[in-house]
């Protein structure tokens, strides 16, 4: 068992509700671990507020400010290069990250679908729910997955589900999925830390 908090960096685009929900696990005892910084990728992200707001540094990098995908990629990865952290969490952020060879194996992301199903490119939010919906699936959840350079790609390190009720809505599948999401990103985080995951990172 690792002795000491993981010390994390956490990837976002919007809202930062997965931030919030990591914080306070962590403040809560439940999960040892550090927030070490945020980055998003969006100046206009509520999640950017909230991290301030909670004293956790936040760094903006915006895609259209880099004449390439690769100086995007490589722009973040110094950010988190430079914040000395163990894993990186993937919550709700939407660009593609080019992760390299230090990274990969020490990067996870939670997607609100069992995966493979109902992942890969524009399979974001609501977008989600609304397929699973539409095709009659009865039963949901989240995945918290090590990420690769696929999108929602990559060994699964544990899944949750929740059912699909008759009557629901993308939002209310949504708030159902979240509430599994808020126990598996922990979950996932601590059993990758002190060696209780039996799920391989990639090669």
């Amino acid at each position: 068992m690792n002795p000491k908090p993981a010390k994390l960096a956490i990837l976002i685009s919007g809202s930062g509700t997965t931030m919030l929900n990591l914080a306070k696990v962590i403040s809560d005892g439940r999960l040892s671990a550090e927030i070490c910084g945020v980055i998003s990728s969006r100046n206009d992200a509520a999640g950017v507020i909230r991290a301030q707001n909670l004293g956790i540094p936040a760094t903006i990098i915006h895609r259209k400010d880099f004449a390439s995908a690769a100086l995007f990629s490589a722009a973040i990865t110094n950010c988190i290069d430079n914040l000395q952290v163990d894993l990186v969490c993937m919550a709700g952020f939407l660009c593609f990250w080019s992760i390299p060879p230090h990274w990969v194996g020490r990067t996870l992301n939670i997607h609100p679908s069992l995966l493979p199903k109902f992942g890969g490119r524009g399979m974001h939010g609501l977008h989600v729910h609304q397929a699973v919906i539409a095709s009659g699936e009865q039963i949901s959840g989240c995945t918290v997955h090590f990420a690769d350079n696929e999108y929602d790609h990559g060994p699964i390190i544990l899944q949750r589900s929740c059912p699909v009720l008759p009557g629901d809505t993308p939002t209310s599948l949504a708030a159902r999925v979240f509430q599994e999401e808020i126990i598996a990103y922990p979950e996932a985080i601590n059993q990758i830390w002190t060696g209780q995951s039996t799920a391989l990172p990639p090669c």
